[in-house]
C-alpha cells in the first residue's frame, strides 16, 4: 500500500499506522484491548484489522480459552508477523545495490547486497535489485503488507526536479523514471526518492541518537556526495540539492570533473577512481579499491600520501559547512573510511586547523560504522518519518522506535 496524499486512501493508511503502532508498543492483544488501546470504531477496527491479517502483517498468536471463564468463543490474540516486511529501502549506488526490508516493529529482517558495474544501465541495475528482493521472498519475507519503499538513487539528484530537462541531467531524469516504474509495476506503489547520501545522512543521525542535534555526512567513494542534519531535520534545499559536497572547487588548475564540467571539484582530487589515478601517475600500480586497500596496509608511502592529501582537500571543503552549521558531528563514510584510517585522520586534523579560531566550533569526526547499509536504512527511515520532500518530518518525542539491526 503506498502513502496517500489525500481522501479515504489516507484515512485508511493513518488507521493502519495506528494500529501497528499499538502493536509496536503492547505486544499481543485481543481485538477487545486492540480497540480501548486505539480508540477506532468496532466497524473500523474489524475492517482494518481483517486487512491486515490477510496481508500477513498480522497474525493469530494465541486465544484466551485457558484463561476464559463462561462460555462464548474464545477471543483470539493477535501479534505482529516478524515474517512480514513493512518498509522496504534500496540504494542504487554508482557500483552496488543494497536492499534493506524492516518488519512492523522496525527489525531489520533482510539485509541484501550486489555489486553493480558503475556503467551498467538502469534497467539492469533495477532489474538487479528486483532480483534479490525476489531471493528475499525466496528465504521467506513475504511483501504483501508492505506500508512504503524508498529508493537512493546517486547524485546529483532531486525528487524536486520536474520534467523540464533544462534543469537536471537527462540520466537522472530517466533513472527515476526507470525506477519508478518498476517499483509501481512490481508493488502498486510510487517509491520516495532522493539522493542515497542524503539519505544516508538521515541513518547516521538516528543511528548516533543526534536526531535533535546537527550532524553533516559524506560518503566518499565512486563520486562524492553528503547530506546535512539540522536541528534533527534532514536539510533538503529550496531545490532539493543540499549535501552536494563533491563538487565543491579545491584546486584552481585540477582536472575536470566528468558530472559537473568544472575543474578542481573535490571528486576530482577525493573520490576513489581520482585517488586511484594519482597513484598511478606516481608510480602506484593500484587498479581497484582492494588493490588500495592493500597498498595501505602495506605502507605504502604513495598510498598514504595521496590519501592524506584527499583528506586534507575533504576537510577543506567541509570546513566552511562546519562554521556555517555547527555540527555535533561529522561523518565520513564509504570504503576510505574502512580500510583508511588517515583518510578520516586527515579530514578531522584540517577542519580543526580551518575552524581552530572560533570556539566551540570544533564537531567529532568520525568514520561512519553503519557500512554500506546507510542509504537504504536511511530510505526506510525516510518512510517511517513520512516526509515526501524529506524536509520537515517531525522529530517526535522519542517513543518512536530506531531501526533495529539483524540479529540484536
Amino acid at each position: 500500500m503506498s502513502t496517500p496524499a489525500s481522501g479515504p486512501a489516507l484515512m485508511r493508511w493513518s488507521h493502519e499506522e495506528r494500529i501497528l503502532e499499538t502493536f509496536r508498543r503492547h505486544g499481543a492483544l485481543s481485538r477487545a484491548e486492540l480497540a480501548s488501546y486505539a480508540g477506532l470504531s468496532r466497524t473500523t477496527l474489524s475492517e482494518i484489522v481483517g486487512g491486515l491479517v490477510r496481508r500477513g502483517a498480522l497474525q493469530v498468536v494465541a486465544t484466551d480459552a485457558e484463561s476464559r471463564r463462561g462460555s462464548g468463543r474464545p477471543a483470539e490474540l493477535l501479534a505482529l508477523d516478524p515474517r512480514s516486511g513493512q518498509h522496504l529501502g534500496i540504494d542504487l549506488a554508482h557500483n552496488a545495490v543494497h536492499v534493506t526490508v524492516v518488519d512492523a516493529t522496525r527489525r531489520i529482517i533482510a539485509s541484501e547486497k550486489r555489486d553493480a558495474d558503475p556503467d551498467l544501465p538502469w534497467a539492469r541495475r533495477v532489474r538487479t535489485a528486483l532480483d534479490v528482493l525476489r531471493e528475499i521472498e525466496e528465504d521467506g519475507t513475504r511483501f504483501s503488507a508492505l506500508q512504503g519503499v524508498g529508493v537512493g538513487l546517486p547524485g546529483p539528484y532531486s525528487p524536486a526536479w520536474s520534467n523540464d530537462r533544462t534543469l537536471a541531467h537527462t540520466e537522472s531524469l530517466e533513472a527515476r523514471r526507470i525506477v519508478e516504474t518498476a517499483i509501481i509495476e512490481r508493488f502498486g506503489m510510487a517509491p520516495v526518492m532522493d539522493t542515497n547520501t542524503r539519505l544516508a545522512a538521515l541513518a547516521e543521525a538516528d543511528h548516533r541518537h543526534e536526531l535533535g542535534e546537527d550532524l553533516i555526512y559524506v560518503r566518499v567513494a565512486g563520486g562524492i556526495g553528503g547530506g546535512v542534519v539540522v536541528g534533527g531535520r534532514l536539510v533538503h534545499g529550496s531545490r532539493g540539492l543540499a549535501g552536494e559536497f563533491g563538487h565543491i572547487g579545491v584546486a584552481d588548475s585540477g582536472r575536470t570533473c566528468s558530472r559537473c564540467g568544472k575543474h578542481g571539484c573535490l571528486e576530482t582530487v577525493a573520490s576513489l577512481p581520482s585517488i586511484l589515478q594519482s597513484c598511478r601517475e606516481l608510480g602506484l600500480p593500484v587498479q581497484s579499491p582492494a588493490d588500495l586497500s592493500a597498498a595501505v596496509d602495506r605502507d605504502e608511502p604513495i598510498a598514504a600520501s595521496v590519501l592524506s592529501e584527499a583528506g586534507a582537500a575533504t576537510g577543506r571543503a567541509l570546513a566552511g559547512s562546519v562554521l556555517a552549521l555547527n555540527p555535533t558531528a561529522v561523518v565520513v563514510g564509504g570504503p576510505l573510511a574502512r580500510f583508511a584510517p588517515v583518510f578520516v585522520e586527515r579530514v578531522a586534523s584540517t577542519i580543526a586547523f580551518e575552524v581552530r579560531s572560533i570556539g566551540g566550533a570544533q564537531p567529532r569526526v568520525q568514520a561512519s560504522d553503519l557500512g554500506d547499509d546507510g542509504g537504504a536504512l536511511g530510505a526506510i527511515l525516510s518512510l517511517v518519518h513520512r516526509s515526501a520532500l524529506l524536509a520537515g518530518y517531525p522529530v517526535g518525542d522519542g517513543s518512536s522506535p530506531s531501526i533495529t539491526p539483524m540479529n540484536a
